[in-house]
């Protein structure tokens, strides 16, 4: 028997759409042939979420094709078949001798296929900064006739705009990161242990909310006194107490599309320094929002809260947000000064306001947002407060 293809996520027509554009990006670099091995992008253009990035792999995306070829370990080929819009003949599986092989790996039977497809003739188009050099060495060893092209952000700058489809499953992702936040209003308490706190949380995203489930658990980080000055570490092995502060910051995932949120709690009254730098960053985080448009640059908006947060008396010495979507960070755009990436409608951002000041004091508040046709739609929606407990 054969294993059936599993509902698609979005229509095929959603997906060839991505992948025009994709082409069209390949056209202007003299591309004949774009090789995708960031799983993030993979996902992207098929719909493919199986996590089996730890070996090679890659999706061929050729000028002359309309689908591509998605090359996998041969144990992953049915997940590709059942995951994506593709059909059985564009995936291919590679045998196991490649695997654990200190001669030959995966990226082998990607430049096979490019020789025997004869996609070599002119450039082909290579995401080298996900790549180990010792790959990248072997693609141009191999196929030395080939101009190789670095193509390391092309699929991600697409990302950063997104369809009306994805931008639904980014409100459903919020509504769940909300619950999560809700939940732990419930579940954080003096004596109880941080594990069992997190065990909750987990299950109400797994659970989803409005009827839509979670389909991914994203990093949970969750720094509580005397870790607030800390930012990505998990829960640790203890429990909360009186006085107790905690940071907490977590995602809601659909089809792993991701909204982020962080909050801070208290168990008992805050301290009128947490009590200063709450309200200072709640105003800052308003003006940021007030910036956002379309026409607008990201340094606006981080030029926006700064220069808030500065006028309440402090400072954040970090960026205050980057772009999200598949699996969190989309990596290529930062709400920092400096950054004159030009916002536009359907890209959506973590607006990031975690602030550790001290090696023992640190704060966290944010909210997902999407650039709306005039303006700004905030997707999360829980209170911005202080949760005192």
């Amino acid at each position: 028997m054969t294993i059936p293809k599993g509902p698609q996520v979005f229509p095929r027509t959603e997906y060839l759409r991505r992948l025009d554009a994709v082409k069209s990006e390949m056209r202007q670099r003299n591309v004949e042939a774009l090789v995708v091995t960031f799983d993030r992008n993979i996902n992207y253009l098929t719909g493919y979420t199986a996590r089996s990035a730890y070996v090679p792999q890659g999706l061929v995306v050729s000028i002359k094709n309309e689908e591509p070829t998605l090359i996998l370990r041969r144990q992953d080929a049915p997940a590709g078949f059942h995951l994506t819009f593709l059909e059985r003949s564009s995936i291919i599986g590679y045998p196991e001798a490649l695997i654990g092989n200190t001669e030959k790996d995966g990226y082998d039977a990607v430049i096979d296929f490019l020789l025997e497809a004869d996609l070599v003739n002119d450039g082909i188009g290579l995401e080298l900064g996900q790549l180990p050099a010792r790959s990248a060495e072997k693609f141009r060893t191999r196929i030395p006739q080939a101009s190789i092209v670095d193509c390391t952000h092309v699929v991600t700058w697409i990302r950063t705009v997104k369809s009306d489809y994805e931008v639904a499953l980014m409100r459903e992702a919020a509504a769940i990161a909300d619950a999560g936040i809700v939940r732990a209003s419930e579940v954080i308490r003096p004596g109880v242990h941080e594990s069992d706190a997190i065990a909750e949380i987990i299950k109400t995203l797994a659970q989803g909310a409005n009827g839509k489930h979670g389909t991914g658990i994203a990093n949970i980080y969750m720094c509580s006194s005397p870790r607030t000055g800390t930012c990505h570490i998990n829960w640790s092995d203890d429990t909360f107490r009186q006085g107790s502060q905690i940071n907490l910051e977590l995602g809601g995932v659909r089809h792993t599309y991701t909204a982020g949120l962080m909050r801070t709690f208290t168990i008992g009254k805050p301290s009128d320094r947490l009590s200063r730098l709450h309200e200072a960053e709640v105003a800052g985080l308003e003006a940021a929002l007030e910036k956002v448009r379309p026409g607008a640059t990201c340094s606006d908006v981080a030029e926006a809260f700064n220069r808030t947060l500065e006028r309440h008396g402090f400072q954040k010495d970090s960026r205050c947000g980057y772009g999200i979507g598949i699996d969190w960070n989309e990596a290529v755009t930062s709400l920092k000064e400096g950054d004159v990436t030009v916002l536009r409608p359907n890209m959506t951002f973590h607006l990031m306001l975690g602030n550790w000041i001290d090696e023992d004091f640190g704060y966290v508040l944010s909210e997902t947002f999407r650039v709306a046709e005039s303006g700004v739609e905030v997707l999360t929606k829980v209170p911005r407060k202080i949760f005192e407990l």
